[in-house]
């Protein structure tokens, strides 16, 4: 029987590089989790961003109004809608017509904020604020007005509008 010896130093060196070693490895595992979520931060925020931009661009075309070519606006309502969305502009374009051309409805709008209020689903439903100015035979000189759209976009439907409109109650006075 052969009798081994091993220097105290030499255990504490190889206790002190397992220990390093251990360490190591799992901040590694914490690092590549922290990464993770930030990736997963990252493309959640460049979601919300893409939904805000989406709706707000839908917002100022359906507010962007010319009596006098009705169609390019009709068109603007139904780009990048939904086909169910779509439809229902199909379906209420002459309504529509008939209202605003003896109106000579004119009107420009302006972004002023979009903020996602909700995701479910992958469906953003996205607030616009929006400047709009009005003409119209009632008002020719014009009126400015704020108007907030409630426009819900679909990430899962590549990014279309599936609703939009004003749902919010009309203040009291």
């Amino acid at each position: 029987m052969r009798d081994i010896s091993v220097r105290v130093s030499s255990l504490v060196a190889a206790a002190v590089i397992s220990l390093l070693i251990a360490a190591v490895a799992v901040l590694s595992v914490l690092v590549a989790g922290a990464r993770g979520d930030l990736a997963d931060h990252d493309a959640a925020a460049a979601d919300t961003r893409h939904a805000e931009k989406v709706a707000t661009d839908y917002a100022v075309g359906a507010s962007t109004i010319d009596f006098n070519n009705l169609d390019t606006w009709v068109g603007r309502l139904k780009t990048n809608a939904a086909p169910t969305l779509s439809t229902r502009f199909d379906a209420t374009a002459p309504a529509l017509r008939e209202l605003l051309t003896p109106l000579k409805w004119v009107s420009t709008a302006k972004p002023i904020a979009a903020k996602v209020l909700s995701v479910t689903n992958g469906a953003y439903t996205v607030d616009v604020f929006l400047t709009i100015n009005s003409t119209n035979i009632q008002n020719p000189q014009g009126a400015l007005a704020t108007v907030d759209y409630s426009v819900t976009v679909d990430k899962n439907s590549g990014w279309q509008v599936t609703e939009a409109g004003n749902d919010k109650p009309f203040p009291l006075k």
